[in-house]
């Protein structure tokens, strides 16, 4: 006789601020268990800087592909906690995303657009590096505002949204509870400005767009912007000669192509955001030799 197939527990991964000293991510994990104990949960990263939503927002959306389609993602960077700020969740045709409406699901939303955050801009504007706006939503997305107390703890704290309400509502939606019953529907989510690079001749000019755990720089030029053989990365007035294939192939600084698929600026064995004195908003230019 065969054995009935197990159906997989519904998973659930979690993105926060909120450290390791304090049991702010217990006290999420056991609410979720209280309402779904049969979820899997799995950390994706508590060392958020905290208040940084740009970072937050750039570790969930390089990360979270990478996870089974149906999983649960609740995010919470939080600096708004307690004001008019919206709960959302996010429905993709892969995943279900719940977070604060600050930007925090912002490559999250620009992986389903169709220009998938690449290109080069015709021209070059100066704008506000990751400053939020309101974006539409793609059309094979959904987005709802998480409105509906009775699927929330009780009471709620004005200043711990990630255990009273989005903990509930992602366990809820484990179980089932379709999102239109957990909240009602917008067409508008925030989102963070995230700058296109721009081409003038043969240089490409972009932007520190995240610096990561070992203080890489990490851009928003991909592979796809840059057409030519033999390039020059300048930053900061340091220039570096072609791109690296790995961070030991090269002494002090380097230009890599990251696992993201990004264009970062590295030091082997160093932080180059220390190095160079660079961070989010600092621009770098490639230039196309032949």
């Amino acid at each position: 006789m065969a054995l009935p197939i197990r159906k997989p527990s519904p998973i659930i991964t979690l993105t926060s601020d909120f450290g390791w000293r304090d049991g702010f991510v217990a006290a999420m994990k056991g609410v979720i268990l209280g309402i779904n104990p049969s979820v899997t949960l799995i950390d994706i990263s508590h060392d958020i800087p905290p208040q940084d939503i740009a970072h937050g927002a750039f570790v969930l959306g390089t990360t979270c592909g990478y996870f089974p389609r149906g999983a649960i993602h609740l995010a919470v960077v939080d600096p708004g906690v307690g004001t008019a700020r919206r709960p959302i969740l996010l429905v993709t045709p892969d995943n279900s995303y719940i977070a604060p409406d600050n930007g925090l699901l912002t490559y999250v939303l620009l992986a389903h657009q169709a220009r998938l955050n690449t290109g080069i801009a015709e021209t070059r504007e100066e704008v506000a590096v990751l400053r939020p706006t309101q974006a539409r939503l793609p059309e094979n997305c959904s987005a709802y505002v998480l409105d509906r107390d009775e699927y929330w703890l009780k009471p709620v704290s004005s200043t711990f949204h990630g255990r009273d309400i989005f903990a509930p509502v992602a366990a809820h939606l484990s179980n089932g509870v379709p999102p239109d019953v957990l909240g009602t529907p917008v067409e508008e989510i925030v989102c963070l400005d995230v700058p296109m690079p721009s081409k003038e001749g043969s240089v490409i000019t972009g932007r520190v767009i995240h610096v990561d755990h070992f203080g890489n720089l990490v851009s928003n030029i991909r592979p796809g912007d840059v057409i030519g053989g033999s390039v020059e990365v300048e930053i900061k007035g340091r220039r570096i000669q072609g791109l690296s294939l790995s961070y030991a192939s090269a002494d002090g600084l380097l230009a890599i192509v990251g696992s993201h698929g990004y264009l970062e600026i590295s030091v082997r064995n160093g932080n180059s955001s220390k190095f160079l004195g660079a961070t989010v908003g600092t621009s770098l230019q490639v230039r196309l030799l032949d």
